[in-house]
């Protein structure tokens, strides 16, 4: 038996500008700066006495081919990795459910080619377990999507993540000691109690190139200064700065938010939050949310039942086998 364990993701600046449309045509491409966290999806493999092959997850999955699998991040994980049959697969998560925006589907991906390719006796980088998710997300399967997800679910920690025509670069931010903790005790999850669909609207189409490019630079803008502010430790600077990467992420897209989601946020800076944006592409999921001691009690004691509220622990490891 393989299990793996691929961590989810937070991002506090730069999404949006790690789409191929705009990293590879703008000539400074883009930027991310995210952490992975500890909250985890996780794969277990199993060899199966016969050459049948089940998959396991929201649904279950008894089929005779690869070709019959319905799951395609399992179907094209198995098609990569060489596993054609005699398998079982199951996958579970902390978080279940897609469309939280926390990056889910590519640290599934992440987490089954890591375990298959165990079960294959092989031990695959971290770049490599990245690249071959973005091919299967991006390329085999059309995901109109970015690429720090991958990233971020395969090398762990805190990064600033640059996208460019070149390829993709990942450079970990060394954290100040102590950092870490503040980061756990001051930066929260509030769930909106909506998920949706990220391909449905970052392959919405309906908005003018040149307008959204010109939000993109901006928000790639705000990663820069995020790279620093982390780095230095200074996280008041960085809470606040969500805000100002919330309004231009708001104004890349008409399906960004929602009343419901600006309704959300108005409160949950009412309550006190110093900074908040929502995360992933938009329209429900999870906020990231800044603010002092007390204000997680505050958060969890006047919002509705439906606002499960998280503190942002780090994962450091990345996507590993763990059994």
């Amino acid at each position: 038996m393989i299990i793996s364990r691929t961590p989810l993701r937070v991002s506090f600046c730069g999404g949006g500008t790690d789409l191929d449309g705009f990293a590879v045509d703008d000539p400074e491409g883009g930027r991310v700066v995210s952490i992975a966290i500890d909250r985890y999806v996780y794969v277990t493999l199993n060899k199966r006495f016969d050459d049948g092959i089940r998959v396991s997850y929201s649904s279950i999955e008894n089929v005779d081919s690869v070709d019959e699998i319905q799951h395609g991040l399992v179907r094209e994980a198995m098609r990569m990795t060489g596993i054609e049959s005699g398998v079982e697969v199951t996958t579970i998560a902390d978080i279940p459910g897609r469309g939280t925006g926390l990056g889910s589907s590519s640290s599934l991906t992440v987490g089954l080619l890591n375990a298959m390719h165990a079960l294959q006796g092989r031990k695959p980088s971290k770049d490599q377990l990245a690249e071959e998710a973005c091919s299967i997300e991006i390329d085999v399967l059309g995901a109109p999507i970015g690429r720090q997800d991958q990233y971020a679910a395969a090398f762990g920690g805190a990064n600033s993540i640059r996208f460019k025509s070149s390829g993709v670069s990942v450079e970990p931010i060394n954290l100040m000691e102590g950092i870490s903790d503040e980061i756990s005790k001051k930066f929260s999850l509030v769930y909106t109690g909506k998920t949706r669909s990220a391909s449905e609207i970052l392959g919405d189409g309906s908005e003018h190139t040149h307008e959204r490019n010109s939000r993109l630079r901006e928000i790639r803008d705000h990663a820069d200064k995020a790279a620093i502010m982390m780095g230095e430790g200074d996280l008041e600077s960085l809470g606040l700065l969500l805000n100002d990467a919330w309004l231009s992420k708001r104004e890349t897209s008409s399906r960004v938010s929602t009343s419901e989601i600006d309704e959300l946020y108005d409160k949950v800076m009412s309550i006190g939050a110093k900074g908040a944006k929502l995360l992933g592409a938009g329209s429900g999921g999870f906020f990231l949310v800044y603010g002092g001691t007390g204000l997680r009690e505050r958060l969890s004691k006047e919002l509705g039942p439906e606002n499960r509220i998280l503190p942002v622990g780090i994962d450091f490891s990345g996507s590993e086998v763990i059994f």
